[in-house]
């Protein structure tokens, strides 16, 4: 679009100020009126401008209300330099380039158009439509149309320092306590972790920290200095040190596989060591990173890709760092910094209720308590075995938040939560008409089950770890619950639906990435963001590239770990298994990826991974894990990764500096998860088993072992024969998906923020512990905070909804962490009905089912007709 790729002179983006002191201090010239002149329309450029009336304008305009401060001052400066032909250039090409954006705002969309239109149609005083004209236009070329970005970020760049040696320390050492404690959480159930908002909290005292305790001494190697303590600590620094430990923080996304080939609870794999571990961790963490860095044009520069995920961040970033104006908006006037302190206290305080106190409160199941031991209310109202119809579902904030309510924008939270209800009502539906026989197995549970309706044991038809067909028709072909079967039935629609449905409708944003990256690789000295004319990209050509080669060399580098992995340790997948794996992977997640910064909705191929495995690997169990891990980890890790270089974008971070920062600190994190995994199998002989006092059950192990033992030991071909929905769900996806793209496209007036690939994911929410419950309370949160308050009170929305989500999250991983710490590493057990209730009755036991079978008897295909 052209108003993104034109840089009009005298834009000034940059300030050597600090962000505290804001843009005051670069346009402190001419606070009265302003004259220009333009051939197209000499009358109306002569118009005068008082800036006080700018100002009033913004205060009453119900899309730009919420710029406050030195933003506000900045936009008026730019209003005032803005002629009028090119106001309306600029207002023409945003409505078609946001016209399909579900992110832009309506009311900001139509009135765009009634100004393009004219002064009669947008019937306001020809004074009045010229400045709100000029307004409109001066935000989108030096702003950003999203209040959600406005809310975060500054219109200026500030030249201050970044990478520096305390930073590097600060992230390093959260990133190995990060790293430590989220591995260890990934195994247990419930589980919590040091989420970025939590880390960015103990980041900034240990950055202030050192502001004070360092010498203010520059240290000498050769011709390279490093100042140990070059001023104060500044939200630059922050952020830095905040995306080198977001970059190893997290658990390695391998070792969430090891449990499931290593333990003899389910594989007994048991050749694995520290050592392949750790070069798996490569392999995934550096494939995900260099695939990260390849997407940028498509999911980094673009100005739809808002990454609603990461704004909290941002917006924390502000909070510690920034200078605020004291202020009153809506009878508040509370600091963000100060509400954030007293809602993390609260809320950390609070947690202690649900979490150990009064357990009930977590899983509030209260209609089940009415009659414990009526299967039908379980089945409809129950938090553990059913479908969660219940309209007060929990008192927790860790389940409230686990859709992310106050993040994500409104329309994705509510088209999520109608799939789900509509996956709650076919899962019951399912269920009570005994398809496929689901009514002998218990609702909405991943234990994959054999025709007595026992848990399906894969030693019975294993010979030396391979399938052997004569005992499996002894034996029993693998039954799925309701649950499962809808879940597994949506995962493989999905795919070919989403895919063909976003290629479609973000088929020009793609097109121009395409051509950027095929361009850049022509013309190394080609700028990334010479095709991208937006306020951010512009302020980020000062800063040295990263080329995208440099990204293309480390994915080289660990699909070399990759084939080591697989092919040097009898990890039964062949090397040329894992290459299509991998194939795939980087076919699949271009879309996906553009889904995901634009709507916070995440996807990925772990499902498709694995029917991959099971054809090209007939009777191996591992070939699809590993196949697995190629699609689910690689994805998920792109993504992660991405969301930090767009934090990176709108923080105004050297992209040398994040490469650096990131490389660095998944390195570390490689070893020190490798290191905790092993700690953990070696400290208790029960691990991953449901009955670990310490609650390491390892709720994905288990979900993983299903899949495989229906995609690898079965496999694909006999598992369709026994659910044929499964193959024809990839036709009807690739089938409906390009109709549901033109449906919207032709009927858009009426379904502008209806999204069919949200909606569908939705129904995916079942087919494990997960249902309703984690749900609903969400969306009357969502409701309220992203749609009500917004809506009508957007000032107090930008200046607070962040913070209050980051501030109950925070407090919730800190109580979490006390808890275990104190309470439930070495368990403290608090018994009497509050922490009983909620699993006493037909919910709590979790195998109730509609049908019984008599001694002897069998449900599902007779006898010899399975093969």
């Amino acid at each position: 679009m052209k108003y993104q790729e034109e840089q009009q002179h005298g834009v000034h983006v940059t300030t050597s100020n600090s962000d505290s002191q804001g843009y005051s201090d670069m346009n402190d010239e001419k606070k009265g009126v302003f004259v220009t002149t333009d051939e197209a329309d000499e009358t109306s450029d002569e118009m005068f401008h008082d800036r006080d009336a700018i100002m009033e304008r913004i205060a009453i305009s119900s899309d730009l209300d919420d710029l406050q401060g030195d933003d506000a001052d900045f936009v008026v400066d730019k209003t005032m330099i803005v002629k009028r032909q090119e106001a309306l250039t600029v207002l023409s090409e945003a409505i078609d380039y946001h016209t399909n954006d579900v992110n832009f705002p309506k009311d900001t969309l139509n009135k765009m158009r009634l100004l393009v239109q004219g002064e009669e149609a947008y019937g306001e005083s020809p004074a009045t439509y010229d400045l709100d004209l000029r307004l409109e236009a001066a935000m989108i070329k030096y702003f950003s149309p999203y209040p959600e970005i406005r809310s975060v970020c500054r219109p200026t760049d500030s030249d201050v320092v970044v990478e520096t040696f305390r930073a590097y320390a600060v992230g390093l050492v959260w990133l190995v306590i990060g790293a430590f404690v989220n591995q260890i959480m990934a195994f247990r159930q419930p589980s919590f972790t040091l989420s970025s908002q939590v880390l960015q909290i103990l980041i900034y005292p240990s950055g202030k920290l050192l502001q004070y305790i360092l010498p203010k001494y520059k240290v000498g190697f050769g011709r390279f200095k490093i100042d140990l303590n070059p001023g104060p600590w500044n939200f630059k620094e922050q952020m830095f040190a905040t995306i080198v430990t977001n970059a190893g923080a997290q658990a390695a996304n391998f070792s969430y596989y090891g449990p499931t080939m290593r333990l003899s609870i389910f594989y007994g794999q048991t050749w694995q060591t520290f050592g392949f571990t750790v070069i798996m961790n490569f392999a995934s963490q550096f494939f995900g990173y260099g695939l990260a860095g390849s997407l940028r044009r498509w999911a980094v520069y673009p100005v739809k890709a808002v990454w609603p995920t990461i704004l909290p961040t941002m917006q924390l970033n502000r909070t510690l760092l920034t200078l605020e104006k004291k202020q009153t908006i809506n009878g508040w006037s509370i600091s963000k910094y100060k509400l954030f302190f007293i809602l993390l206290w609260a809320s950390l305080i609070y947690f202690f209720l649900p979490d150990f106190l009064f357990e009930s409160l977590s899983t509030f199941n209260w209609m089940t308590w009415i009659a414990p031991q009526n299967k039908h209310l379980a089945y409809a109202t129950g938090s553990l075995i059913g479908v969660g119809f219940n309209p007060i579902a929990t008192w927790d904030w860790s389940v409230i938040n686990y859709a992310t309510p106050m993040v994500l924008p409104f329309f994705v939270t509510a088209n999520r939560y109608a799939g789900t209800v509509l996956g709650a009502i076919i899962l019951l539906i399912i269920f009570y008409t005994n398809f496929h026989s689901t009514a002998y197995m218990p609702p909405n549970r991943s234990t994959v089950y054999d025709r007595y309706g026992a848990t399906y044991n894969t030693s019975a038809v294993l010979t030396n770890s391979k399938f052997n067909l004569e005992k499996y028709l002894e034996y029993s072909p693998p039954y799925v619950s309701a649950g499962q079967y809808m879940y597994q039935s949506t995962a493989y629609f999905i795919y070919t639906f989403a895919f063909a449905y976003v290629f479609i409708n973000e088929w020009s944003t793609m097109k121009e990435a395409f051509v950027g990256f095929y361009q850049a690789l022509r013309n190394r000295n080609q700028s990334a963001y010479a095709r991208y004319g937006d306020p951010m990209s512009i302020m980020m050509r000062k800063y040295k590239e990263v080329p995208d080669w440099w990204y293309l060399l480390i994915l080289g580098g660990s699909i070399a770990f990759s084939l080591v992995g697989v092919g040097a340790f009898p990890s039964d997948t062949p090397v040329w298994v894992a290459i299509v794996a991998i194939l795939v992977s980087c076919a699949l997640i271009i879309p996906f990826i553009v889904l995901y910064s634009t709507t916070g909705y995440f996807m990925s191929m772990n499902n498709l991974a694995t029917i991959l495995g099971g054809f090209m690997s007939p009777g191996s169990p591992l070939a699809c894990i590993f196949c697995r891990i190629y699609g689910y980890s690689i994805d998920e890790q792109s993504e992660t990764i991405i969301g930090d270089l767009k934090l990176g974008h709108y923080s105004r971070i050297p992209p040398r500096s994040v490469f650096r920062g990131q490389v660095i600190g998944i390195v570390i994190q490689c070893f020190v998860t490798a290191g905790v995994y092993e700690m953990l199998v070696a400290s208790f002989d029960d691990f991953c088993s449901t009955t670990n006092k310490a609650k390491f059950t390892c709720t994905f192990a288990h979900t993983l072992y299903a899949d495989s033992l229906l995609m690898g030991i079965v496999g694909p071909e006999r598992t369709f024969r026994l659910y044929p929905m499964f193959k024809w769900a990839f036709l009807i996806g690739a089938v409906l998906g390009p109709l549901a793209a033109y449906g919207r496209k032709r009927f858009l007036k009426y379904l502008q923020y209806f999204h069919p690939v949200l909606f569908v994911g939705g129904i995916i929410r079942f087919g494990s512990t997960y249902n309703l419950t984690y749900y609903t309370s969400g969306f009357y949160v969502a409701y309220f905070f992203m749609y009500y308050i917004r809506r009508r009170y957007l000032t107090w929305w930008s200046k607070y909804n962040y913070i209050i989500s980051s501030g109950l999250t925070a407090g919730v991983a800190f109580g979490g962490i006390l808890i275990f710490l104190a309470l439930q590493y070495h368990p403290v057990e608090l018994t009497w009905w509050g922490n009983s209730v909620y699993d006493a009755g037909v919910d709590g036991a979790e195998t109730a089912t509609l049908k019984s079978l008599a001694d002897g008897e069998y449900f599902g295909l007779r006898e010899g007709t399975w093969d």
